[in-house]
């Protein structure tokens, strides 16, 4: 502050100005289309006791005058809530692939294992046991140092915590005190935010700049990377796949169908309701993980042949019908191919496919998604996924120049879906990919529809199975 400048009792934390109340610190965070040295003078309106600026505002209150406002949320939020993660053990999970799936696994062990654990993810964040709304994957430091208390409270003893790419390069994440983090793996995605694949790779390993345990997987191209970047590191991976890097947990003996997947490490048999090699992968870095926290493999191997599946994650769609339905969130060239790959191990007769991309996002990875299709599944049909401002028309044709010929193209995602499913035989296996859990379809101007591919694909399904 500046010399002179008197005392004020700050008795909350703010970025966004409709959220100050008396004694609130604001902090004028520049963002991608707005800037909150802007909106300062309705924070002072509203009762801010003071502002954390980048440049002088002379607005009559006090000033925290700093190089970068948002990379001051962290730090400052965790010392206002009292260093919850300094009690709260946090386990962080970055990758392109299997961050959920790998976050609900490790919550799993270590609830199996006596400690009640929150969650932050895609899907959901439960806090004390209770299921909440989530509006974003990492949500910004203030309010997620404000959820750690919470958990704590709560009676939390860990937390397992999607930690996404663009989170750590816009420093979420500091303040955070990880008890272990965990490295999936890395793929094409979000190049529309990060422009390559290096800078992509470097936002992901910020995550690990910070103590704690590294739990990496070293079959990935980057996670071997990464590991020999760090001084330490807890490798894992399977035994059918060569690395570059001496592995601490090795899944050996895999086998997957329809019902889950099987593999042993050290010894300990470990079957998983989650069937694909993906998932194997995520298994191992939940074990591994856990072990960070001193849960042993028995016991994580208990809570994991008890978990449930993971909403949206190869999730069986059941009408009663004779082939096999598929809802998976894969939305990138590597996740479609896993998918595909995993699913193509259940196929008796055709695979068929139905997905599309999102609008306003990584445009680079479209025709690879297509060529991933094509390649893979017997019958392919591209539709529209969360178009947002883009036209779903031009979306589709970008997917369908990676596609080649023999590809079928409906925009209508619902009419799509039921084309397939109308037409799908007996011991074929239909996968619905790109959204997932998701609720709801984006289109321009932030407008919304209601739309789940499960709930779509049962009611097609129940006219195919009452035809």
């Amino acid at each position: 502050m500046g010399s002179g400048a008197p005392e004020v009792e700050v008795t909350g934390l703010a970025y966004s100005s409709a959220a100050v109340r008396p004694g609130t610190l604001f902090f004028c965070v520049r963002g991608f289309t707005a800037d909150g040295h802007d909106f300062a003078p309705d924070a002072v309106e509203r009762g801010a006791v003071a502002l954390v600026v980048e440049r002088p505002l002379g607005l009559g209150v006090p000033e925290v005058h700093v190089d970068d406002v948002r990379a001051a949320m962290g730090p400052a939020a965790a010392r206002f809530h009292g260093d919850p993660t300094g009690t709260l053990r946090v386990v962080g999970i970055t990758g392109t692939n299997g961050k959920t799936t790998t976050a609900f696994l490790v919550r799993e062990i270590l609830e199996h294992a006596g400690i009640r654990t929150g969650l932050l993810g895609t899907v959901k964040q439960v806090v004390g046991g209770v299921e909440e709304e989530v509006e974003r994957t990492t949500p910004e430091a203030i309010d997620l140092q404000g959820t750690f208390k919470r958990m704590l409270e709560a009676g939390d003893g860990a937390c397992a915590m999607e930690v996404s790419s663009h989170a750590l390069e816009l420093g979420r994440a500091s303040g955070i005190r990880f008890a272990a983090k965990v490295f999936t793996n890395l793929t094409q995605d979000h190049l529309d935010f990060h422009e390559s694949m290096e800078a992509y790779y470097l936002a992901k390993r910020r995550l690990f700049d910070e103590p704690g345990p590294a739990v990496v997987n070293v079959d990935d191209e980057y996670g071997a990377r990464l590991a020999g970047e760090l001084s330490e590191a807890v490798a894992f991976g399977v035994d059918s796949r060569q690395s570059t890097v001496d592995r601490d947990y090795i899944g050996s003996d895999v086998h997957f169908d329809v019902s889950g997947s099987r593999f042993v490490v050290d010894g300990v048999p470990v079957r998983i309701a989650l069937p694909g090699l993906f998932n194997v992968y995520n298994a191992l870095g939940a074990i591994a993980a856990c072990a960070q926290l001193g849960v042993s493999v028995e016991t994580a191997a208990e809570a994991l042949a008890e978990a449930p599946r993971v909403p949206g994650r190869f999730e069986p769609v059941e009408e009663g019908q004779p082939f096999g339905v598929l809802v998976d969130y894969a939305h990138t060239p590597d996740s479609l191919e896993n998918v595909l790959r995993a699913a193509r191990e259940l196929t008796e007769g055709r695979l068929h496919v139905v997905f599309g991309a999102g609008g306003d996002r990584d445009r680079g990875k479209r025709p690879l998604m297509g060529e991933v299709a094509a390649r893979l599944a017997d019958r392919v049909i591209v539709t529209s996924d969360n178009p947002r401002s883009e036209e779903p028309d031009a979306i589709v044709e970008e997917i369908l120049e990676g596609a080649g010929s023999g590809v079928e193209s409906e925009v209508d995602r619902r009419k799509a879906i039921a084309q397939a499913l109308a037409s799908a035989e007996e011991g074929d296996v239909v996968v619905i990919a790109g959204k997932g859990h998701e609720q709801g379809q984006e289109f321009e101007d932030g407008r919304k529809e209601p739309f789940d591919d499960v709930e779509v694909a049962r009611e097609a399904l129940r006219a195919v199975v009452g035809r």
